[in-house]
């Protein structure tokens, strides 16, 4: 999604070569019609899925999620890091670590809002380590819900959790894919296999 790229190469903080700051436009302040954008994408690749719910984790996830859900004119749901008062007992749970916050959650979904005989799509800003989206994938599956796949708005295709989700038999659809990155410079996946096939045809 050149749209996205451009962005990330224009606001893009790029503290170390696995740390990415997007904050002034994708989770912190938000461009909406970039969001609702995302979401259009999304509904454009997983079309003919017959998807019934689209899923998430809070917090940076629910925009995405939302314009998702919006675009496929289904509901999203998000799970929840901590387990409110008024929230039923009957509830799936995973065990999720967040890598930016060094910190483990155990995140909750109503079973009254996911079971058997929902298609669904789970729909995260980044995949990076992969943590979260396993923990999804697993409430999913608990549920008796089929998973028809993974939208991740930006992976980090470098760390590990596009192997952990493929190992899963998980379609994963990503729409930024950054191969590499330093500060001042990052590489995204069609341009690096471009780089490689014109090395290729000069050798």
């Amino acid at each position: 999604m050149k749209q996205l790229e451009d962005r990330i190469r224009q606001e893009g903080a790029i503290l170390s070569d696995k740390v990415l700051k997007v904050d002034s436009f994708l989770n912190h302040q938000v461009d909406t019609e970039l969001a609702l954008a995302t979401g259009r994408e999304f509904a454009r690749v997983f079309a003919g899925e017959r998807i019934t719910k689209v899923l998430t984790i809070e917090a940076s996830g629910i925009q995405f999620a939302m314009a998702a859900g919006i675009a496929l004119g289904v509901p999203f749901v998000y799970a929840k890091k901590k387990k409110a008062v008024t929230q039923s007992d009957k509830v799936y749970t995973a065990q999720v670590h967040s890598f930016t916050r060094g910190e483990t959650y155990q995140v909750t979904v109503d079973q009254r809002y996911l079971g058997p005989g929902e298609r669904v799509l789970i729909v995260d800003d980044f995949l990076a380590t992969g943590a979260a989206l396993v923990g999804l994938v697993d409430i999913v599956r608990e549920s008796g819900a089929e998973l028809v796949g993974v939208g991740a708005v930006i992976e980090k295709s470098f760390q590990e959790g596009r192997g952990l989700l493929e190992a899963k038999g998980v379609r994963i659809h990503s729409l930024a894919r950054i191969v590499s990155m330093k500060p001042g410079e990052v590489q995204f996946a069609e341009e690096d296999s471009q780089i490689k096939q014109l090395v290729k045809e000069r050798v």
